[in-house]
């Protein structure tokens, strides 16, 4: 009887122990597993942009109509990077336009938050190109709730996977700025169109 309680003792006693081990090793694995998706995430990255990240500095703003992709060199002599940006910035701008995201899709390893809704309303979104200083944006914008939303979760995912610090927040501001062009919108959907009239009567 005695033999079979310090038997029993002595299996709960390794029992404890493996458990805790396994627990102590769960972080371990965790973090590991997380640096193994952010490595794979940049190296994607710089293969399908044409840039390197380490050289360069994404952010992922949201709007109250959508948001804004925005990519900037480090170094304001690094004529280069610029170049690179500003190339792959204008085709990334057409191909979303298009329903096509593929690239995004390459470098996450799945597809993004949003994407389905996106491709869906593909008619209802504007994808503006635009150069700012050391590097170019992409504005994206939409009068449709739902595919407002589905930006929103798009740039979310984006600020979270390319850990950019970037408020998750949207901006209660529109993304509207000179150079905006309805052109690419469904006749009737752009949601600064009364805008854009304005500013082109005023401009006149």
């Amino acid at each position: 009887m005695v033999k079979a309680k310090n038997y029993v003792g002595l299996l709960l006693t390794v029992m404890l122990a493996l458990a805790l081990t396994a627990g102590a090793q769960q972080p371990t694995d965790q973090h590991h597993n997380h640096q193994q998706r952010v490595d794979g995430v940049s190296e994607r990255g710089d293969h399908a942009m044409g840039f390197s990240h380490e050289k360069t500095t994404h952010h992922f703003r949201l709007t109250a109509d959508g948001g804004a992709i925005e990519v900037t060199a480090n170094d304001p002599k690094d004529a280069a990077s610029q170049e690179q940006i500003k190339a792959h910035l204008s085709h990334i701008a057409k191909l979303f336009a298009d329903g096509d995201f593929s690239a995004p899709m390459f470098i996450h390893g799945e597809a993004p938050t949003g994407v389905p809704t996106m491709k869906r309303l593909k008619a209802d979104i504007s994808y503006t190109f635009e150069t700012i200083e050391f590097g170019a944006r992409v504005r994206i914008a939409s009068a449709n709730a739902e595919a407002v939303e589905a930006i929103h979760g798009f740039l979310r995912y984006q600020i979270k996977d390319h850990q950019t610090g970037d408020s998750l927040e949207a901006d209660k501001q529109a993304s509207i700025e000179a150079g905006h062009s309805c052109g690419a919108m469904k006749k009737g959907t752009c949601p600064f169109a009364v805008a854009s009239r304005a500013k082109d009567a005023k401009d006149k």
